[in-house]
């Protein structure tokens, strides 16, 4: 039979991705001190939202100057980047081309299984939708491609992934996005990585999210259950829109507007572009029953919100009940942002340690005041409500042991340490 499960794969992702090209300034190793020249860049992006927004990789847009973007169908389209993450090397750009367009249909990366077929498409070598298949060959590796750049938790594939794959999707033989195919081992065969899907668009929530885009805001810190089947409302920030519309920490949110939600990526696609005072109709499911509510779209700062803001930036001095303290055994302060703009810090903020508990799991560890937190497990630590996050997480109470990133003077440190939850 001609139509196999992998030819069915392709078939239904393949309208969702696209090739990206463009010209970049490198340093000319051949040439004098301070000579760049220019060089092809290329690589891959998929759609996650039909009015354009596409996902790829940092490196793949990074310094390019004009990023064209070719659809399935031949459109070309120069695209603008709407936000970027160098740390986890993800970015978010958008064409216009003036039509809804399709979207990659996402699955899960937390029950992935080693020797799993998988299907990589890309723009290999500048060859268009390129298809290449394989399996997993582990899961979690930590990958070091550089001096500036390391990733974490990554899938390993032997789907062959070449130069112009970047930023393309890791399918599994459903035709679902699994990961973002990033990186290969150089002078190695058959040894290719991905990011974890759940970890990508976690992480392109942050960076499509109304606050940071359009300075408005919902109020609402989402999760997702524990087999990651749906998005649960962790916490709701007081006086904000979501406060006001009813939402209660414990809901699940199934849908928002228009758009079905399954993760926390779609609350912000669904706010996007709305303008102040819109009432969004909002379902979510609460103790098992489905329960209808509206959220309306705010701006950031007004009305209550101002002074919910100006009561959490007062708020520094952590407290002896705070969720680090009994989980990390550390108690953690914001550091400003100029602290990592002056280093040229790939990280994007962090927390300060103020103390440490003697008989906590981070001084079992060596942390001492002093240290910058700058990341843990695959979770940034550049807030109040990251470290909130983490702490109440479910995936915490899976994990053996949990790893740490801090800045300790001019080097950046890291261990794993076992947190003080009851194992799930």
């Amino acid at each position: 039979m001609r139509m196999t499960p992998i030819v069915r794969a392709v078939k239904a992702a393949r309208p969702a991705v696209v090739n990206i090209q463009g010209q970049k300034s490198v340093p000319d190793e051949k040439g004098p001190t301070g000579a760049v020249r220019q060089v092809n860049g290329m690589g891959t992006g998929v759609v996650i939202d039909p009015r354009g927004y596409v996902l790829t990789n940092h490196h793949v847009v990074d310094g390019v100057r004009q990023i064209r973007v070719t659809l399935d169908d031949g459109t070309m389209d120069i695209a603008r980047v709407v936000a970027h993450d160098k740390r986890t090397d993800l970015a978010v750009i958008k064409i216009e081309v003036g039509r809804p367009l399709p979207v990659i249909e996402v699955g899960s990366s937390l029950d992935l299984m080693p020797g799993e077929p998988v299907i990589a498409v890309g723009n290999a070598y500048g060859y268009e939708h390129t298809v290449t298949r394989g399996i997993i060959s582990a899961l979690g590796r930590d990958v070091q491609v550089s001096d500036t750049q390391a990733y974490d938790d990554l899938i390993q594939t032997d789907a062959s992934i070449n130069p112009g794959n970047s930023g393309g999707p890791l399918l599994s033989i459903e035709g679902k996005m699994i990961g973002l195919n990033v990186a290969v081992r150089a002078g190695a065969q058959g040894i290719g990585f991905a990011i974890p899907i759940d970890q990508a668009l976690q992480v392109a929530a942050d960076l499509m999210s109304v606050e940071r885009l359009e300075n408005k805001w919902h109020g609402i810190e989402i999760g997702t259950t524990r087999d990651g089947s749906s998005t649960i409302v962790r916490r709701v920030a007081p006086g904000s829109p979501a406060a006001q519309g009813g939402v209660r920490p414990g809901d699940v949110i199934t849908r928002l507007g228009d758009v079905d939600v399954a993760r926390a990526l779609d609350v912000e696609r669904a706010l996007l572009g709305r303008p102040v005072g819109e009432r969004v109709a909002m379902e979510v499911r609460r103790s098992g029953q489905a329960v209808d509510l509206g959220l309306t779209v705010a701006r950031r700062g007004s009305g209550p919100v101002r002074e919910v803001a100006a009561r959490l930036a007062s708020s520094t001095t952590p407290t002896e009940d705070d969720g680090a303290w009994q989980v990390l055994g550390m108690k953690l302060n914001v550091e400003p942002k100029s602290t990592f703009e002056s280093r040229s810090s790939r990280y994007r903020g962090g927390m300060r340690v103020v103390d440490v508990r003697a008989d906590g799991p981070a001084a079992a560890k060596g942390i001492r005041s002093g240290d910058i937190l700058v990341g843990m497990h695959r979770w940034e630590t550049a807030s109040e409500e990251d470290i909130r996050y983490i702490v109440t997480n479910d995936a915490l109470g899976s994990l053996d042991e949990v790893k740490f990133y801090i800045l300790r003077g001019d080097e950046t440190l890291y261990g794993a340490m076992r947190v003080n939850v009851t194992r799930r």
